[in-house]
């Protein structure tokens, strides 16, 4: 059976970690929509030039159009024994789509994972983020310093700064924002049964076991 799966969380929730692990251990596309965007446009598919129009001018892209080109990238080859959703559905109005998209496909959904971390531990964890300003290396107050203090483990720089979205007060509203998107799309799955709740405030091993073992069970 294919893996068909979404995977959601807060920003700092752990997903882009979890979605490597899974990858790595299952043969299925990691399709980010920001990738599948990138691809479209450079592809200039008739649907990624229409994304473009509205990029280029700093716009949202209209459902219809976001909804075509998931369409566009579940229809390849690669997504045969399954694909992991990372970024989309964000609406209802998409979750909708893409329910009868994959119906048409053939590539219905097996599994919602939610990485499920309380807010207030995620304001810490990213407000703790912290990156060399001459290599970009990323670091963490909280579990990720550089070796030698003050000295980035990369390049051996010695300056490094915040950057404005991980300041505390873009933080707290980001985390709200995206609360307020999620809030639904997670009602939403829990009524098909599709939901999976995964407590992400535990070591990356842990959280990885849990969802190894709901992936296992599909």
């Amino acid at each position: 059976m294919s893996l068909n799966l979404i995977l959601m969380g807060l920003p700092g929730a752990g997903k882009g970690t979890q979605a490597e692990y899974i990858v790595k251990k299952y043969p299925v596309p990691h399709i980010s929509t920001g990738d599948m965007f990138r691809a479209a446009i450079a592809g200039k598919t008739a649907l990624g030039l229409k994304a473009k129009e509205f990029t280029d001018k700093g716009n949202l892209v209209p459902d219809e159009v976001t909804n075509g080109i998931v369409k566009e990238r579940l229809s390849k080859d690669d997504t045969e024994d399954g694909y992991l959703l990372d970024g989309y559905p964000r609406t209802l109005e998409q979750a909708d789509a893409l329910e009868k998209m994959t119906k048409e496909l053939g590539k219905e959904l097996n599994a919602v994972l939610y990485i499920d971390v309380d807010p207030s531990v995620l304001t810490k964890r990213l407000t703790a983020r912290y990156i060399c300003k001459n290599c970009g290396a990323t670091y963490n107050k909280l579990y990720h310093n550089p070796k030698v203090e003050g000295t980035c483990d990369v390049c051996g720089g010695h300056e490094f700064y915040q950057r404005a979205d991980d300041k505390p007060e873009a933080v707290q509203n980001r985390l709200k924002v995206n609360t307020k998107m999620n809030t639904p799309l997670i009602s939403y799955y829990k009524q098909r049964n599709l939901l999976y709740d995964v407590d992400g405030d535990r070591a990356i091993t842990e959280v990885w076991k849990d969802v190894d073992k709901i992936l296992g069970s599909l």
